[in-house]
């Protein structure tokens, strides 16, 4: 049975007309492959090069260069979209455009003509790294050293990031590495490419869910990346990675809203057809106030991460609230996911519907991006400084 439509809530006929492409786009050319892609682990890379060309990889950043000169109110929207038929696509989209971020608001006018047009039109595909085995939550303590051999102008590497998407599919890293001593302020972003030499990927994680989407350690052992290469100045990385992260977190919110709203749309039917005791099982009170709470808490989410990304678009502080959107979206698509699969009780166990798939999808959300207890962090960190 086809999804059917959100109400949405759109500024203009020209979003309502790219939202609408996006659900053709999903609906044609994603949704008959999640299945097959997702048992096999295989990562959707042509697909991605379809939403490249479709205009959908750049859509917050600006048409000069390449993008497509969006709002964030409208490209969450379409990350919700991608998320309902596809969650890997619609994360893909995210961790891309989150990985894009530095070069694109931190890099020299040269810079951004330089590599800009080619990642937003989804020839280069990339990859964010700032995680580290010993510095997950705690980013400012990163241990990945570049220091720059003023010999040859480049930054020589070594260090270790993990759990990185497209680790090891990716054009470009980039890479949060330290430059001078410890804590934030000693941290440099550099943008490397896939092929520089001494930069590797260990084999994919073997995770619970995302499962076409592969995670992965990158390795730098000397590697060689030019001092042309860095982004911004030296010592300001940890705070574009701070940057980057708020626009990251409202990404996996919409990816969480997304989610959610498949698997309510899947309880919904399935309630409506299966019966017991002679009637369908959505008539019975216990399950039609289940579907009631996922109903409302999936609105409060889009809500959430609707009223952020305004706030974003008018050039407002909006940190707090892109930490709410992503600590509320993603604790609700965990509890609506796990609702949906009881609601299709033994059949919701097995691998015949996929529910059991977006339940363990929505538990990487709750992780990504920053835990949701960091989430918590950041919004009592926030909370002190404005009663400051």
């Amino acid at each position: 049975m086809p999804r059917p439509a959100v109400e949405r809530q759109l500024p203009d006929e020209e979003s309502r007309a790219l939202v609408e492409l996006t659900r053709e786009i999903a609906r044609a050319e994603l949704a008959p492959l999640v299945e097959d892609y997702e048992a096999s682990s295989r990562y959707p890379r042509e697909q991605m090069r379809l939403l490249g060309a479709s205009g959908l990889l750049g859509l917050p950043y600006p048409e000069d260069l390449g993008g497509g000169g969006v709002g964030y109110e409208v490209y969450l929207q379409v990350i919700e979209e991608l998320a309902a038929v596809w969650a890997t696509v619609a994360e893909s989209v995210s961790v891309h455009t989150l990985a894009c971020f530095p070069l694109a608001g931190f890099g020299t006018p040269e810079q951004r003509k330089r590599w800009l047009p080619d990642m937003l039109g989804g020839d280069l595909l990339g990859a964010y790294c700032l995680s580290e085995p010993s510095s997950g939550s705690d980013a400012a303590a990163l241990r990945t050293r570049a220091v720059l051999d003023p010999g040859s102008g480049d930054y020589v590497v070594n260090g270790t990031k993990a759990w990185i998407t497209h680790g090891g599919i990716a054009d470009f890293y980039s890479l949060m590495v330290r430059t001078g001593g410890p804590g934030p302020e000693g941290i440099s972003c550099l943008l490397a490419p896939a092929d520089t030499p001494g930069l590797s990927a260990a084999p994919p994680e073997r995770k619970l869910g995302f499962s076409s989407s592969p995670t992965a350690q990158i390795h730098l052992d000397g590697a060689r990346v030019s001092s042309g290469r860095l982004i911004g100045a030296e010592g300001q990385g940890f705070k574009i990675a701070l940057a980057a992260l708020d626009g990251g977190r409202l990404g996996i919110a919409a990816c969480a809203v997304g989610l959610a709203q498949a698997a309510l749309d899947a309880a919904v039917d399935y309630a409506g057809v299966r019966e017991q005791f002679g009637q369908p099982i959505a008539s019975f009170q216990g399950v039609s106030f289940m579907l009631a709470d996922m109903a409302t808490g999936i609105e409060a989410g889009r809500a959430l991460y609707l009223a952020a990304a305004r706030l974003r678009d008018a050039g407002r502080p909006f940190g707090k609230q892109a930490a709410m959107a992503k600590l509320f979206c993603t604790d609700m698509a965990m509890r609506v996911c796990t609702d949906a699969v009881q609601v299709l009780g033994g059949a919701g166990y097995t691998k015949d519907f996929p529910v059991e798939r977006w339940f363990r999808e929505a538990k990487a959300l709750q992780i990504v991006e920053g835990t949701n207890q960091v989430q918590r962090v950041v919004i009592g960190r926030h909370l002190s400084r404005e009663r400051g």
